[in-house]
């Protein structure tokens, strides 16, 4: 008879080198799961980096867009901010600055992090349409009192309809490889820093024209500087709009200080405006921003006309 043992099924009989190949078999699936499960622990940690770094951008552009709304609210505020009308446009200005320091960072934090992006740039023309259009033209329709308000209000939408065609150029003309070096027109941010440094002056402009401590002529002329504001600010708003849809070509200031390219003359400049601020005070930034926005069209003309003289005289010659 059979036992019945001899109906159980019987594990096959294994040699040693095959016993050796099924555990070889075994450590390499073991392996292969283990570098599965890191890499996948990788991924996930990559993703997680990214995401944290595209928050830095997005939050400067964000800070950008809080500025202008900010110095919006700030010149247009009654009686609900007990300040003088003076420090109200002081404080839109300086808004209006820290919007450009936050503008001028956050290209550069998208690019060293590697998140530049579409939804970035698109983000980032909505905030500049809202700090750099719309509260530069509130301010040029808080700062003058004597003109007819149908005027200054006109000057003020031309401003903004002007930075709006402005961001829109810019994206469709700049590739996605651009080096920043430089713009066609007068930028935005310069544009309403130019406003925002009138603004700022003022009230040292007043006190130039009232303080004890300053001779009869700083008060005559600082008399004369806060009369001419109110007719001086919305007709360099309006050159400052043309400018922007010009073609004279700017340089990119920020881009060439980071990347440490300056010119010897630019040092110099820099000088002469260190020396400004610490004679006139905020006095000396219309002067530094009325320069970079002039510089580039006066010397354009100047190479212009000097060009066709040569041009002339050769002709002539000849």
């Amino acid at each position: 008879m059979i036992e019945m043992s001899e109906l159980k099924p019987r594990p096959p009989i294994l040699d040693d080198d095959s016993v050796d190949d099924e555990s070889d078999l075994m450590q390499e699936d073991d392996l292969l799961d283990r570098s599965k499960f890191g890499r996948r622990r990788k991924r996930r940690r990559g993703k997680r980096r990214r995401l944290t770094l595209a928050v830095l951008p997005t939050a400067l552009t964000l800070g950008n867009g809080v500025c202008g709304l900010a110095a919006i609210a700030i010149a247009v505020s009654t009686e609900s901010l007990d300040w003088t009308p003076e420090s109200k446009l002081f404080a839109a200005g300086l808004l209006i600055f820290g919007g450009m320091l936050f503008d001028a960072l956050d290209g550069s934090a998208a690019r060293l992090t590697g998140q530049a992006s579409r939804f970035g740039a698109e983000l980032d023309s909505l905030c500049d349409a809202v700090t750099f259009g719309v509260a530069p033209a509130v301010i040029v329709w808080r700062i003058s009192d004597v003109l007819l308000q149908r005027l200054t209000w006109g000057i003020g939408v031309l401003f903004a309809l002007c930075v709006l065609i402005r961001l829109a150029r810019f994206n469709v003309e700049t590739p996605e490889d651009d080096d920043h070096e430089g713009f066609e027109g007068l930028p935005s941010p310069a544009a309403a820093g130019t406003i925002a440094a009138f603004a700022i002056a003022i009230p040292d402009l007043a006190d130039f024209a009232v303080g004890e401590a300053y001779p009869e002529w700083i008060h005559s002329m600082a008399g004369v500087a806060l009369d001419a504001s109110h007719y001086v600010i919305p007709t360099l708003a309006l050159v400052l709009a043309f400018l922007m849809v010009s073609r004279y070509e700017y340089p990119h200031v920020f881009a060439q200080l980071v990347r440490g390219r300056r010119a010897p003359h630019q040092i110099g400049q820099a000088l002469f405006a260190v020396v400004g601020l610490f004679l006139l005070h905020w006095v000396a930034l219309p002067v530094v921003f009325c320069y970079f926005a002039f510089m580039s069209p006066i010397r354009s003309l100047l190479q212009r006309n000097s060009t066709s003289v040569a041009s002339s005289s050769s002709v002539e010659g000849g």
